[in-house]
């Protein structure tokens, strides 16, 4: 807000100028013509500083996206371990997976490489 605050003051500052409402000599007649000019360049430039702040985050968001993805990716990976070390477990103490009708299916590694066609990507 302080931004605003001071353009605020500054146009009102700018206009008292030229309205001779101020003892300083007035530089920039109605319709202003230099601070119409001097907003438009602001802007300008502004508008830049803006996209550029946005394309970094962007960059940023997209490489944090692809770790976000990595950590995922590998956390599946150990956890269908996991899983089929406790699959051996229970066999081998001859323990009743009947109800386990899913566990081939969360036994089965993925593959890094499907998740990302998957998603669209071309890595």
């Amino acid at each position: 807000m302080t931004f605003v605050w001071l353009h605020a003051i500054w146009f009102a500052t700018w206009i008292a100028i030229n309205q001779d409402l101020t003892p300083l000599p007035a530089f920039d007649p109605y319709p202003y013509g230099l601070l119409t000019t001097t907003v438009s360049l602001e802007s300008i430039f502004l508008s830049t500083f803006v996209l550029i702040s946005q394309n970094r985050q962007s960059a940023w968001a997209d490489r944090q996206a692809k770790l976000d993805l990595q950590i995922n990716l590998l956390t599946e990976h150990e956890v269908t371990k996991a899983l089929a070390l406790l699959q051996a477990v229970a066999v081998r103490l001859d323990i009743d997976l009947a109800g386990m009708d899913d566990l081939p299916e969360l036994t089965q590694e993925v593959a890094p490489e499907k998740v990302l066609e998957d998603l669209g990507h071309e890595e």
